[in-house]
């Protein structure tokens, strides 16, 4: 959530960063709310003082033996009068906090505008696109050559944007996970975690998916989210609590199942495996000082590659436009590893750093001994990467004429030494 006091101080700033985002500029009505909501908390203010001046006064005409009949008239009328404000100042905080959690998040400095991916900027581009003796395959035709990979049987169950994988196929995808986590925990610090998938209102607010992005998200009957991201219990791990400034940086990682209805992407990428209702995913996050959220950004996002270059999988890492990032990003770093079946760069992991937005909605703090009062934490995330979209690079990757699968070295340890998966494969 944005701040209020910044909005007051830089209307024309919101303004242009709102348009950049592709949203109506709104300061001057968050502005008038916001006056109205400290108007009216003077008031009553000023109001309860007075009662309870006079109720003082009370007191002491009563123990004087004097009629105070007069004053107990007066402090009916400023009960009911506060009554009627303490009411009219509620529809007026409802109404601004409503306006402020639909707000996206303000863009960083060196983040280029844009509308959409078309704008974005390439940083590097490391490992080059195999060359094939063949056509190259995509992962379906692979998958389901092999045995391995079931879509029919998996919409008998579930429906469409579901999958079934069996033998040496689902133990590869097991084997990746395993190797995200070795990695992030052994070699970057994170501390794993087992997160629940099943959360509250609170959690899927603070990290921003409500109440804009309901649609996008699963709902039990009973009133439980089943998290599109593991971000969103890892992050609220620090909701309503006050840190000390020691404890920072806080890193941690979970692999989870993760479930999107994909309401805002109907009709795109509903071949394969790329966009499911139910995947895995390694997240990242890091719980940090202000003054580290930058370096960190580059941190997490320097994890994620490193899996990519350890599979030998060629990929691009991209600075988003303005129009392309997620709500609750400031800044974020796409990483896009090559998939010879589709001949182009698809996302498989997105790096970011939300600054003290989620922070806000989280009421999450930290104290420093050197400072009064508290600060507000930064939070940042990133996948590490996707798992499902992992395995799809693989097996285009290391796709072989016979339509056989070489398993990359890092990985053959996760798979009891088996070099490669052809279609006896168990």
């Amino acid at each position: 959530m944005l701040d209020i006091k910044w909005i007051r101080e830089n209307p024309e700033l919101l303004d242009k960063a709102l348009q950049s985002r592709g949203v109506l500029p709104c300061s001057s009505k968050l502005i008038e709310l916001d006056r109205c909501k400290r108007s009216f908390k003077s008031t009553l203010q000023n109001l309860q003082t007075r009662r309870n001046e006079f109720s003082k006064k009370i007191g002491q005409l009563k123990a004087d033996g004097k009629n105070a009949e007069d004053l107990i008239t007066e402090v009916g009328q400023i009960r009911e009068r506060l009554q009627l404000l303490q009411n009219e100042e509620k529809k007026v905080s409802e109404e601004l906090n409503k306006d402020l959690s639909t707000l996206p998040n303000i863009p960083a400095d060196d983040v280029p505008a844009g509308k959409n991916d078309n704008d974005n900027l390439e940083l590097r581009r490391i490992g080059k696109p195999r060359s094939f003796s063949f056509e190259p395959r995509d992962h379906v035709v692979i998958g389901e050559k092999l045995n391995s990979m079931d879509f029919e049987r998996a919409a008998r169950l579930s429906g469409s944007r579901f999958v079934i994988l069996t033998g040496a196929l689902a133990r590869l995808e097991r084997a990746l996970a395993n190797f995200m986590l070795d990695i992030h925990t052994g070699e970057y610090g994170y501390k794993e975690v087992a997160v629940p998938v099943l959360v509250k209102d609170n959690a899927v607010y603070g990290t921003g998916q409500l109440p804009k992005f309901t649609e996008d998200l699963f709902l039990t009957k009973n009133g439980f989210w089943l998290i599109p991201t593991a971000e969103v219990p890892l992050t609220n791990i620090v909701n309503s609590e006050i840190l000390s400034e020691e404890k920072l940086p806080i890193r941690v990682v979970a692999l989870t199942n993760c479930f999107r209805s994909e309401a805002g992407a109907a009709g795109v990428d509903t071949r394969g495996m790329l966009r499911q209702h139910q995947f895995n995913k390694v997240e990242l996050v890091s719980i940090v000082h202000p003054d580290k959220s930058e370096v960190e950004l580059e941190r997490i996002t320097q994890a994620a590659e490193s899996i990519l270059e350890r599979l030998e999988l060629p990929y691009r890492t991209v600075l988003l436009s303005s129009g392309d990032m997620g709500f609750s990003a400031k800044k974020t770093h796409d990483i896009e590893v090559w998939l010879p079946g589709q001949s182009r760069y698809r996302e498989i992991s997105s790096c970011s750093t939300c600054g003290d937005f989620q922070a806000r909605r989280m009421n999450a703090r930290f104290k420093s001994e050197k400072q009064k009062g508290t600060q507000f934490v930064h939070t940042l995330n990133g996948s590490g990467v996707a798992v499902g979209r992992a395995l799809i690079a693989v097996i285009e990757n290391y796709q072989n004429a016979d339509n056989s699968i070489s398993i990359p070295r890092v990985l053959q340890p996760y798979m009891g030494g088996m070099e490669e998966i052809g279609l006896n494969a168990g």
